[in-house]
């Protein structure tokens, strides 16, 4: 097998590590030799029967010693392309990370951006990737979408509810009848009690605005990068590998408040999209640049929430800055220029209550609901 043939082995093998399922093409080939060199190939193909292995393991399925090991793990998490942290039982365990959604991509445009010739490449074969993926999800997108419209939502939603203007709460409505609910227990609802559960936390740059940034096309919503949270072990990765920095709950909650104030909506994401185990982190995202935003979204968004926006007419003006605001387009007015949204496209995010001038919009809190998005056929 030459060099070429081992690369794309560990392109398939890559792509079946989670995440987004990429084409395993000739560009996909030209950005990995950018993360893996050709003296770790053979690594990688190590993980082909399981992505997730402790030390033991992998000598057995490398056939390579253990300080050999963890001279390519210590290189390759540096990349952002394996996750080596320990488990609930202290064991250490390494784990094969997808290219895109989360992994070597997030990773590398979390730390702080340096614009230079090598990452100016790699932004750009993602981008082309990115076309090509998009190219193929339109030839095929009678097939493709039903079948995505069906898969496990990705992020969840953790709403703003204060309004802005008059300094008051948004007001909350309790519906436990909504329907498509699902019962189970409720993860925190509000960011600040997310926040204040966790220990270790770290905070890394927006990749998505980085990586908008580097095609020169900067956010059009806000200034603000340093604006992704992970906690836990994966605070612990990032922190270590250099991608984020650790910090303390107050200067967290400082960014929080920011991200508010810019209408950035928090989005939640847990281990293998269970929302009953703890979040590993929190983004806050802008309509522009959000790779899981309607503006950029290559396959439909998959999100969970457990609320949806209602408008009280008599405090409506129809002044449209919820129109304005909405990430999903799911606000508009009706022919008596009173706000209304549409279920379907609402996330609960509360970005459109947080800026009412009249305080006008609240949230109905209900049983959780998954909301699917296609992207438009073209």
């Amino acid at each position: 097998m030459n060099m070429d043939e081992k690369y794309k082995k560990a392109g398939e093998i890559i792509s079946q590590a989670g995440g987004t399922p990429l084409p395993v093409n000739d560009t996909l080939i030209q950005l990995l030799k950018y993360f893996i060199m050709e003296d770790e190939v053979d690594f990688i193909a190590s993980f082909n029967d399981k992505k997730s292995q402790t030390m033991e393991q992998l000598k057995l399925s490398s056939g390579l010693p253990e300080e050999e090991i963890n001279k390519k793990v210590k290189d390759l998490a540096a990349r952002g392309v394996i996750f080596n942290q320990p488990n609930s039982k202290g064991i250490m365990v390494f784990r094969l990370l997808p290219l895109f959604n989360v992994g070597t991509f997030e990773y590398n445009f979390m730390g702080k951006l340096v614009i230079n010739e090598r990452n100016r490449e790699i932004a750009a074969l993602f981008n082309k990737l990115f076309s090509e993926l998009d190219s193929m999800v339109q030839a095929n997108y009678d097939a493709i979408i039903p079948m995505l419209m069906t898969t496990p939502p990705i992020d969840r939603t953790v709403p703003v509810l204060e309004n802005q203007p008059k300094n008051e709460p948004v007001k909350i409505i309790i519906d436990e009848d909504l329907e498509t609910g699902i019962d189970r227990i409720v993860p925190s609802q509000r960011v600040e009690e997310l926040i204040t559960k966790f220990d270790e936390i770290a905070l890394g740059h927006c990749f998505c605005r980085h990586y908008k940034d580097m095609q020169g096309t900067p956010c059009k919503q806000t200034d603000e990068r340093e604006t992704c949270f992970t906690f836990g072990k994966s605070a612990r990765f990032t922190s270590e590998q250099g991608f984020s920095r650790m910090i303390a709950k107050d200067e967290a909650l400082k960014v929080l408040k920011r991200a508010e104030e810019a209408g950035l909506v928090h989005k939640a994401y847990h281990p293998n999209f269970d929302i009953s185990k703890d979040e590993t982190s929190i983004c806050n995202c802008c309509r522009c640049c959000c790779g899981n935003g309607v503006d950029n979204m290559l396959a439909p968004i998959s999100n969970v929430t457990n609320f949806i926006s209602v408008v009280n007419d008599d405090l409506c003006i129809g002044c449209g800055t919820c129109i304005e605001k909405c990430h999903t387009y799911a606000a508009y007015l009706n022919d008596d220029k009173k706000a209304r949204r549409k279920e379907e496209r609402c996330i609960g995010c509360g970005v459109c209550a947080h800026f009412c001038p009249q305080n006008a919009i609240s949230m109905v809190k209900g049983k959780e609901r998954i909301v699917r998005i296609p992207p438009k056929k073209k």
